[in-house]
């Protein structure tokens, strides 16, 4: 089996990354952690490109893509550290497309006219549910609910990573906002796709943290020779390196399997989102250590990435949740049929 993308997914990603080069600087991503929100005029401009209607079905101004292509496009925005909740509204247009798909919210979100927050069961946080248009909010009976910011008491929490606007979330249920019962399952397969999603992203962000070290290493000097000349140093660049190359084709393969629903995607997802926060959290220590001191600093670079990766390493399950749900698949009294052959 070869994990790779198609030539088509290859340049929808390049585009986005282009795109983002562009428009979602470092200097973007500190305009973030000091704003009261994320969500910028570039949510317009990315739905140009296609990306916030990257699942949204084609009948509602989408492109109808699949998981695949969204875990493509994630590792750009985790490699840009974009602000924006792109993941959270896929999640969200995900659910409208299954439950609610004549709301009217998936032609917002794919044209960028709204963006969509999600609170599933077992999160206790929500990210930038003040400024999202519609909040979809999953409860652990099976209830599905969608509601404005209006209908809930929000209440602001601290971040690790500042352009990371979090909210607990005080709800009360109502016959208005209930959209549909007993959605268990897709409510799983949300949560999957958000965990994929946040391996993704952490797959970008280890990537973008090794090439900056590795471009400091080559320009720093010491002692009349750049340190990236000491072997200790690319030892630890490699380790990292390593750690990547692993991790990547165990996020393309979870993405394989959930975009066909395969009998082993909870699992496939559980192994991507735990080598790939193994990956970028690697990749924050080594990076930091290279840089010195200046890697602490807010001031540089370096601390925007760093931070988001250790925040989406929690998000979505840290990795102690995520091994327990490979050893209950592995070992429980009801394990999943084996991975079929390709």
């Amino acid at each position: 089996m070869r994990l790779a993308y198609t030539e088509d997914q290859e340049l929808f990603r390049d585009t986005v990354r282009d795109f983002l080069a562009d428009r979602c600087t470092t200097a973007d991503v500190r305009a973030a952690w000091a704003a009261d929100t994320a969500i910028s005029a570039r949510w317009v401009e990315l739905a140009k490109v296609g990306v916030t209607g990257i699942v949204v079905p084609e009948e509602h101004d989408g492109l109808g893509m699949g998981d695949e292509e969204l875990a493509a496009v994630l590792v750009e925005a985790g490699r840009a550290a974009l602000p924006e909740p792109l993941l959270e509204s896929a999640v969200a247009a995900g659910l409208f497309a299954e439950f609610a798909p004549d709301a009217g919210w998936l032609a917002e979100i794919a044209a960028g006219r709204a963006a969509a927050s999600v609170l599933l069961p077992g999160q206790r946080l929500a990210v930038e549910a003040a400024a999202a248009d519609v909040l979809v909010i999953g409860l652990a009976d099976g209830d599905l609910h969608v509601a404005t910011p209006a209908d809930c008491v929000l209440t602001a929490q601290r971040s690790v990573d500042r352009s990371r606007k979090l909210f607990t979330v005080d709800f009360t249920p109502t016959a208005r906002t209930l959209v549909a019962s007993d959605t268990q399952r897709a409510l799983a397969r949300a949560a999957d796709r958000g965990a994929l999603g946040a391996a993704a992203q952490l797959l970008g962000l280890t990537r973008r943290m090794l090439d900056t070290t590795v471009e400091y290493a080559k320009q720093r000097v010491q002692r009349g020779v750049p340190i990236g000349s000491h072997q200790s140093v690319q030892h630890h660049l490699a380790n990292v390196l390593i750690k990547l190359e692993f991790a990547r084709p165990v996020v393309l393969r979870a993405a394989y399997s959930l975009a066909r629903d395969l009998p082993s995607a909870a699992r496939d997802v559980s192994m991507a989102k735990i080598y790939a926060g193994e990956a970028a959290d690697l990749a924050a220590r080594n990076c930091l250590q290279v840089h010195g001191a200046i890697g602490y600093t807010e001031e540089h670079d370096l601390h925007l990435f760093m931070k988001r990766a250790w925040a989406l390493g929690t998000a979505w399950g840290d990795a102690g949740v995520h091994r327990d749900r490979i050893a209950a698949d592995l070992l429980g009294d009801a394990p999943a049929p084996p991975t079929p052959a390709f």
